[in-house]
């Protein structure tokens, strides 16, 4: 599949809600014993970022538990995972230097091209706290596109390739979101029309599929290399996450 034929699904985010099929209920309430591991000179391991081949990485890149969240920056549930796990995952199992959490970026619709490009345009150290800001403000750019004129909608994926990413993100109202969060318009054009990363990023989804043949949606949750399966929230991954560290 070329990689724009993505753009024509960038206005089908009110199917989303279908991103996860998987909505585990698993609770649990027993106490996990986190042996701290020493952090960096200066600060916590909550501080440590770097990119990966697939993604950004937050934490201790040896640590006993590596966690790589499959999510989209479209999905519902995503947006339900950071904000109900994502504080405790950092403050508890992060900070301890036992879980490392790696951030894989998956492509549901066009609109995740241009919401990936904004995020990752200052590069690893502003990853987090921009996907994080995108995943609370979520409901009011994905509506700005949902909610434009049809014809607005066949413009942009009629335009060169160089350009569509660029004018979604204007119509979603993100370039200029980006701008009052430290990421000047110059520099958003630049990442948003980079063709060569739109490429990487849409191949990185495909390996997704490929990597984990029982990947069945946003989000999911790998531990040391193996895909959780029944595993979409919060409550059904900490249990696991425990359990891994040997809580």
């Amino acid at each position: 599949m070329k990689p724009y034929a993505f753009l024509a699904c960038a206005v089908a985010v009110v199917a989303l809600a279908g991103c996860n099929k998987n909505q585990g209920n698993a609770v649990s309430n027993e106490p996990v014993k986190l042996t701290q591991v020493a952090p960096p000179p200066g600060g916590d391991w909550t501080q440590v970022v770097n990119a990966t081949a697939a993604g950004f990485m937050m934490g201790n890149p040896n640590a006993k538990v590596k966690l790589i969240e499959i999510g989209a920056l479209t999905c519902p549930h995503c947006r339900e995972f950071d904000e109900k796990g994502v504080p405790t995952l950092i403050d508890k199992y992060v900070k301890s230097g036992q879980v490392s959490w790696e951030f894989r970026p998956y492509l549901l619709h066009g609109l995740d091209l241009p919401a990936v490009l904004i995020a990752e345009c200052n590069g690893a150290n502003s990853f987090f706290p921009l996907a994080r800001a995108i995943y609370k403000d979520q409901p009011t750019w994905v509506e700005k596109v949902v909610s434009a004129p049809q014809a607005e909608q066949e413009r942009v994926q009629n335009l060169p390739p160089e350009q569509q990413f660029l004018t979604l993100a204007q119509m979603a109202g993100l370039q200029d979101w980006a701008a009052m969060r430290g990421v000047p318009q110059a520099k958003s054009r630049q990442c948003l029309t980079n063709v060569n990363r739109v490429n990487e990023l849409v191949q990185l989804s495909s390996d997704v599929n490929t990597q984990f043949p029982d990947f069945q949606g946003t989000p999911s949750f790998v531990v040391n290399g193996n895909l959780l399966k029944d595993t979409a929230t919060w409550e059904s991954l900490e249990p696991k996450l425990k359990a891994a560290v040997g809580g």
